[in-house]
């Protein structure tokens, strides 16, 4: 049986919006900060945005240069996986 990858929650992809219109806006070469994103997504709590931000480095969608989250950029998603699944 097939798994269907779980889809983004609102919140994930109002954060990537953010991310997406700032590069658009101001190119690669540095991404919005944490409390930039916060104030445009509705999130005072910064750990709340890293924590959105960090579930999307998971899935592959972002990745970032240095320790900052400023220093994010969009990311391909990967291809699915196939071959064998353990069990």
């Amino acid at each position: 049986m097939k798994r269907e990858p779980r889809s983004l929650s609102a919140r994930q992809e109002a954060v990537m919006a953010v991310v997406r219109s700032w590069i658009i806006e101001h190119g690669h070469g540095h991404g919005p900060t944490i409390r930039e994103i916060g104030a445009r997504v509705g999130l005072s709590s910064t750990s709340s945005v890293a924590y959105q931000l960090a579930q999307l480095e998971k899935r592959g969608l972002i990745s970032r240069t240095g320790r900052e989250w400023s220093s994010c950029r969009l990311e391909s998603p990967a291809p699915p996986r196939r071959g064998l699944r353990s069990r």
